[in-house]
């Protein structure tokens, strides 16, 4: 399909509704496309040892040059050149029509200098078009995801990148000479405050799991009351997106005392917080309650670590009722920890951010879950790096 009729598609589901609210059955194929494009853009950070095992056996050896690692050594740019735009308001201000960098320095109070470099590298990533007037608009992707006053814009993750999360990975060489991350960000200290701002901001990475998680349980068909355990809920997305499916649903999230009014908050901004209970405490000593037929754990194991993790969910099965299912959600690696990319990366940025943090293949959590008691392992593949593990107990 051509980039032409890719972005029709998407301007078609990028229609009013979602201008104001979430599309429900439609976004996550959205974040779907944009990580397919994310991958083929960037692919020379992608390439594996199964795109070289693929070539003909008598193919000429390719030169080995530099131009890789070059390409690493700027690999930082784009996450700052996309967060520079979202604080300048570059893309709220291309909302209403294209404009001209002159027209937007004026909008904005920014440099025209300032604004020409970095709407010019915008281009180059695709995330804003320029046509022969020297006008500059929105892609599909960047109306979708870039605009500040979006639910789920991503506009706000990146400056809090350049802000929260960059200067800690400045400390790498010293992090890997001490085993000891820069900051423990899986305690409540200093944990609360870093969560409080990137929960909000990340909502777009579950939601599409959330999704297909909802549509694998079938709750819109649901005639009986569904309880959900949602732990370390942060912004409750997964209770919410559930609970957006079926009347019937009724969630207990959980989470740090500190965390509670953020998840309060974004519960009732997407008018589901009525059915919402909320409990505060440390994931292993909070009392969870027992009877629940869904648990959710989004994205949590990776910052626990394995000692905590397999505790967690021996906790987690004495809290579902016969036949209830555990939701894992992860960035999983492979057996041998070769691929996927992106979490393995992850795996480092736990380094960086926790005591004990890392990521784990499908068969090490699948362990953990047997250990527990659970049965039925299996995968559920979702848009994004983080497929899920279902499990159910017998």
């Amino acid at each position: 399909m051509s980039f032409v009729l890719e972005s029709r598609r998407v301007a078609r589901i990028m229609n009013d509704p979602v201008r104001s609210v979430f599309l429900p059955e439609e976004l996550f194929d959205t974040i779907d496309w944009i990580c397919q494009r994310c991958r083929a853009r960037y692919s020379w950070i992608l390439r594996s040892k199964q795109t070289k095992s693929t070539m003909p056996k008598k193919a000429k050896k390719k030169q080995v040059t530099p131009e890789r690692l070059m390409q690493f050594g700027f690999a930082y740019a784009p996450p700052l050149i996309i967060g520079a735009a979202a604080s300048n308001k570059v893309f709220d201000s291309l909302e209403s029509e294209p404009k001209t960098v002159e027209q937007i320095s004026k909008e904005t109070g920014a440099s025209e200098r300032g604004l020409r470099a970095i709407m010019n590298a915008l281009v180059g990533l695709e995330l804003l078009k320029k046509d022969r007037h020297e006008k500059y608009s929105l892609t599909p992707e960047s109306a979708a995801f870039l605009l500040s006053k979006k639910p789920g814009t991503l506009a706000g993750f990146f400056p809090m990148n350049i802000n929260r999360l960059i200067p800690l990975w400045l400390k790498l060489d010293e992090i890997v000479r001490t085993g000891r991350p820069a900051e423990s960000r899986n305690r409540e200290q200093p944990g609360t405050a870093f969560f409080t701002e990137l929960v909000e901001n990340i909502i777009p990475m579950s939601y599409g799991g959330a999704q297909l998680l909802g549509n694998a349980l079938k709750l819109a068909k649901v005639k009986n009351e569904v309880h959900v355990l949602d732990l370390a809920a942060g912004s409750g997305i997964w209770g919410i997106v559930l609970a957006q499916k079926s009347p019937h649903v009724r969630v207990t999230a959980i989470d740090w005392a500190g965390m509670i009014p953020t998840t309060k908050r974004i519960t009732q901004k997407y008018g589901v917080g009525d059915r919402f209970k909320f409990v505060e405490g440390d994931l292993l000593k909070a009392d969870f309650g027992s009877g629940y037929d869904v648990a959710t754990l989004g994205h949590i194991l990776h910052s626990e670590g394995e000692e905590r993790s397999r505790r967690l969910l021996k906790k987690t099965f004495g809290a579902l009722k016969s036949g209830g299912t555990i939701a894992v959600a992860e960035w999983l690696v492979n057996d041998d920890r070769t691929e996927p990319l992106p979490s393995l990366m992850f795996a480092v940025h736990m380094l960086v951010n926790t005591e004990k943090g890392d990521t784990f293949s499908f068969n090490e959590i699948k362990t953990w879950l047997g250990e527990a008691g659970f049965k039925k392992v299996r995968k559920l593949e979702t848009p994004g790096p983080s497929p899920l593990v279902l499990a159910t107990k017998p």
